[in-house]
């Protein structure tokens, strides 16, 4: 019925016992002001109790011989249990939503780790915007219903404390009470089912949102150029209706609880007050104690209202917290089997019988066989799907493979310590990436502690920094959201020397030039001569200079090595390469330029 509402790939169930266990661990750490909050509580649900009995003992006064000194002690007492209770309160609330927020700090935090170390693929599988409303939108929930959970346990306290005292004014009256309180709960119980499933519904509608609202926006520019802002607004309605329709049912549903006991509260009222009144004419109750009893009911149901209404909402709070531990407990792809440490790798990379694919039932690789020596060139070229930025991403230890090795030093990539290891892998993507901050934390975002001298070193070797004194603070401008501030070719600029600052012992170009000017181009080449002499480097290649200054030309179809050598030894087989360069690379050379040239005289 619901569109984009199923449960993601990740989702699991959870039974109460082991939900509300998983909870109380989140808590443990919090033990002292848990109990002050207790205590607390304990406090001001007494001051709160005791009202009532000072009442029946005011009006118990006015039918005798009212005495007024003790009518006013008795008012200011009633007073100071007011103001106290009001303190006591106050007091517990402090420590509670330090609790609570302590708890939710908590699991936001181990969702975020959680999700941080995932492989790409979990990325690739899971929309962005449905991620950030578990970590964010779903704790948020898990909070409320925590701070809900306090207050029933101090309606627990205040209901037992007030069954209590209305056991000392009349035992039939109470029973008659206690005989009645099931229906509250069988009522209560009924929504349990149905609540549970309209909140999960209701939480998946609001993802959705999420996902749809980041999408929309970070494609904003392709969405004007093709004028389909009108599509992009009615999309979003029809998702933002979804949601609406979804948790406007889940909060019918949750809100019909309180008129349901409402209308058992004043059924049990009218019972105790026609079998009270009775009472009192027969002479068994006196009026101040049927005004205490009467009192203490309307005290007595509130609390009763809160903790009868507590499992249908707190339906809300397992839903959120099924669907964040549901993200924690969801293991990465891609698993170390050891920790070793390089201090430095030499750049030795050896494919051997690898299988992969994205999709297990779609490989990319089978059984492929690639050596790269250390320091050597090679360019990677081929088809759009031929594998090359798989390679890439492989090496990068993105992605998990589903057979065979890469070895990288001899040693197996799953044997080496994750971070350790990506500290000596340098990869220049084709689309640049920067962060809102200045270009100098951009530039040191691997390398915190490098100095402005280092940043401004490795911009020199990455092609000049002539380019950012021309900046309003230089090195110190903010290029704000993905760096829009900056031009695209400043962008990739920054990349590069991001890259280069931490001098990796490996170095990919994934079509790093392919999204820069020719003159920015030019400068990077010019660079790059320099920077993968002794470097192991893999550049996937659409441009003709990446492929004329390689050792090794790799080409690529289908996942399938089909050709091998450097620029002159593949154009004299008259293969694959050469048809390739033919197609998409000759037209850069000079030589093409100069005869296009005297054609055109």
């Amino acid at each position: 019925m619901w569109v984009g509402l199923e449960a993601e790939e990740y989702d699991r169930k959870y039974q109460d016992k082991d939900l509300l266990k998983r909870i109380v661990s989140y808590f443990s750490p919090y033990k002292r002001a848990m109990f002050l909050v207790i205590f607390f509580l304990t406090i001001s649900s007494l001051t709160v109790a005791f009202q009532p009995i000072i009442v029946s003992l005011i009006i118990s006064n006015l039918e005798t011989t009212p005495d007024l000194v003790y009518i006013l002690f008795l008012i200011f007492i009633i007073f100071t249990f007011s103001i106290s209770s009001w303190v006591f309160n106050y007091i517990r609330q402090i420590y509670s939503n330090r609790v609570i927020g302590s708890v939710v700090l908590d699991i936001r935090r181990d969702a975020h780790q959680s999700v941080v170390n995932h492989d790409l693929s979990f990325f690739d599988k899971n929309p962005i915007g449905k991620i950030v409303s578990r970590i964010n939108t779903d704790s948020r929930d898990f909070g409320e219903t925590v701070g809900l959970s306090i207050e029933v346990v101090s309606s627990v306290v205040v209901l037992i404390l007030l069954i209590i005292v209305m056991l000392t004014v009349n035992v039939v009256l109470t029973l008659v009470l206690l005989i009645t309180l099931p229906l509250f709960f069988v009522a209560a119980l009924s929504f349990r089912k149905f609540a549970r499933k309209m909140t999960l519904l209701g939480q998946r509608a609001l993802a959705s949102v999420n996902a749809y609202t980041k999408e929309s926006f970070s494609g904003i520019q392709i969405a004007k150029t093709f004028r389909r802002e009108k599509k992009v607004y009615d999309d979003f309605i029809q998702v933002n209706n979804q949601s609406y329709k979804v948790n406007l049912k889940r909060a019918f549903l949750l809100n019909a609880i309180f008129p349901t006991l409402g209308l058992i509260q004043g059924f049990v009222t009218m019972l105790l007050i026609l079998i009270g009144s009775n009472l009192v004419i027969e002479g068994f109750v006196g009026v101040g104690e049927l005004v205490l009893f009467i009192q203490s009911i309307n005290l007595l149901f509130f609390p009763l209202l809160v903790i009868a209404s507590f499992w249908p909402m707190f339906q809300t709070g397992m839903a959120a917290s099924e669907r964040i531990f549901a993200i924690i407990d969801t293991l990465p792809l891609v698993v170390q089997k050891d920790s070793i440490k390089p201090s430095k790798l030499k750049g030795e990379i050896e494919f051997k019988n690898l299988s992969f694919g994205y999709d297990k039932a779609k490989l990319i690789f089978d059984n492929f066989s690639l050596k790269i020596n250390p320091g050597e060139s090679i360019a990677l070229v081929g088809h759009t799907g031929a594998g090359k930025s798989s390679i890439a991403k492989l090496i990068a230890r993105f992605y998990e493979f589903q057979g065979g090795e890469i070895l990288v030093d001899g040693k197996s990539i799953r044997d080496y310590d994750l971070n350790e290891y990506r500290k000596h892998i340098g990869i220049i993507p084709q689309t640049p990436f920067l962060w809102a901050d200045t270009v100098e934390n951009n530039i040191k975002y691997g390398c915190e502690s490098a100095t402005e001298k280092d940043v401004l070193n490795a911009l020199s070797i990455s092609g000049g920094s002539e380019w950012v004194e021309s900046l309003s603070k230089g090195l110190r401008t903010e290029v704000r959201e993905r760096g829009t501030l900056l031009s695209m070719g400043q962008r990739q600029l920054v990349v590069f020397a991001r890259v280069l600052l931490e001098s990796p012992s490996i170095l990919i170009l994934d079509e790093a030039t392919a999204s820069v000017d020719p003159f920015t181009e030019t400068k990077i080449q010019d660079a790059l001569e320099k920077t993968i002499e002794g470097r192991t480097s893999i550049i996937i290649a659409h441009r003709l200079w990446t492929v004329r200054h390689v050792d090794r030309i790799v080409v690529l179809d289908h996942g399938k090595i089909v050709e091998e050598g450097n620029h002159d030894e593949l154009m004299k087989r008259g293969g694959t390469y050469a048809n390739l360069y033919n197609t998409y690379f000759r037209h850069q050379s000079l030589q093409y330029i100069e005869d296009m040239g005297k054609s055109n005289i």
